[in-house]
C-alpha cells in the first residue's frame, strides 16, 4: 500500500508542477513520512492554496489521504485533519469516494 500511495503522490505532484504549482522535492524514502507530518500539523501541504484556486484538490495530498485506497496509511486524526481541509476548501468529492 505504501509503494502505491508513493507512486500516486509523485504523479499527483507532477500533475500540480505541470500546471505551474511550484512543489518542494520529497525523496522517495521520505514521502509517506513527510506525508504523515503535514497531516499532523497546521501546515498545508505543498500547492494546496494554488491547486484550490485552480479546481485541482484531487491532486493534493489531503485528497489521496481520504482516498479509500490510502486510510490505511494514516491516522484517524490525519486523515480527519486532511478531511477538515478539503471540507473547509469547498471540495466536491467524487462520486464512490
Amino acid at each position: 500500500m505504501e509503494e502505491k500511495f508513493i507512486c500516486a503522490w509523485t504523479q499527483a505532484r507532477q500533475a500540480a508542477q505541470a500546471l505551474g504549482i511550484r512543489m518542494r522535492p520529497v525523496a522517495g524514502e521520505e514521502m509517506l513520512k513527510n506525508a504523515q507530518r503535514i497531516l499532523s500539523g497546521n501546515r498545508l501541504s505543498d500547492g494546496f492554496n494554488e491547486l484550490k484556486n485552480k479546481g485541482h484538490l484531487e491532486l493534493s495530498l489531503e485528497a489521496l489521504a481520504v482516498d479509500k485506497r490510502f486510510t490505511g496509511l494514516f491516522t484517524d486524526e490525519q486523515a480527519n485533519e486532511a478531511l477538515m481541509r478539503l471540507l473547509e476548501a469547498g471540495y466536491a468529492f467524487p462520486a464512490g469516494k
